[in-house]
């Protein structure tokens, strides 16, 4: 799971814990809808050349362990993951377009994960000029 990637100019290794929510926070994910989630994040993630580690649907909200590219930004494929399965979730399942104006909230949260703390790090940057 630590591998590191490259495109043409950049080598990363950037993994992001990502959350969102329905409208309103709305317990509007059941198991059939999570299901097609699920196929639908995977399909998206792939399109674009991402990383899906893991992935797990509650009623009330998504989380989503992904590997992105930093030139194709994490904010993207938030949006893309969103929209795509707004659209094909409220086609497929009429009763959450009945429920809810809007699949997802605006909003999101998303986290850095890495292998070290935040002191481990600035310690290091302190200590580059010594060498």
């Amino acid at each position: 799971m630590r591998e590191v990637r490259s495109n043409s100019n950049v080598v990363y290794q950037c993994r992001y814990h990502v959350v969102f929510c329905p409208k309103y926070r709305r317990r509007a994910l059941s198991e059939s809808i999570a299901a097609r989630l699920k196929e639908i994040v995977g399909e998206v993630v792939t399109r674009y050349g991402q990383e899906l580690v893991e992935q797990e649907v509650m009623p009330d909200h998504v989380h989503l362990l992904l590997g992105c590219d930093p030139q194709f930004g994490i904010h993207r494929l938030v949006k893309y993951l969103k929209g795509v399965s707004s659209h094909h979730l409220r086609r497929e399942f009429p009763e959450l377009k009945r429920r809810l104006p809007s699949l997802w909230t605006n909003s999101y949260f998303m986290a850095t994960t890495g292998g070290v703390t935040l002191d481990v790090l600035k310690a290091y940057v302190e200590n580059q000029k010594g060498k």
